[in-house]
């Protein structure tokens, strides 16, 4: 089965558990909708978020989920100016018959502007 990697990131509008656990939710599940995966073909998801993010993880909301036995890791974005402010980014790596050009990267809330070579 070829390996594949899937982008994805969103935005929270506070440093919220709460609102973080809901958009990292939705952005999991519109990710692996809108590309036919599901939680067997995952091989393991890496998270940044941008420094002002500090009040949970990432992976912690993917546990929600039922993500726990899929490997997740945390890390810290650059301090970058004129970055988008409280966004949390996504790579999931896993199993896909889908040519790399079919699958479909998702970018929701204040970081639909971050990929302008996707798709509205």
């Amino acid at each position: 089965m070829p390996f594949r990697a899937l982008r994805g990131a969103t935005t929270v509008d506070a440093d919220d558990p709460a609102q973080i656990t809901d958009r990292v939710v939705a952005l999991l599940t519109e990710m692996l909708a809108r590309n036919e995966a599901d939680k067997d073909s995952l091989v393991s998801i890496i998270f940044t978020t941008t420094p002002d993010l500090r009040s949970m993880f990432p992976a912690a909301a993917a546990r929600t989920m039922g993500l726990g036995d899929v490997p997740l890791l945390g890390a810290q974005e650059a301090d970058i100016d004129g970055g988008t402010p409280r966004c949390i980014r996504v790579m999931i790596h896993l199993e896909s018959d889908r040519p790399r050009a079919e699958l479909r990267h998702v970018y929701l809330e204040g970081a639909k502007g971050l990929r302008d070579d996707l798709p509205g």
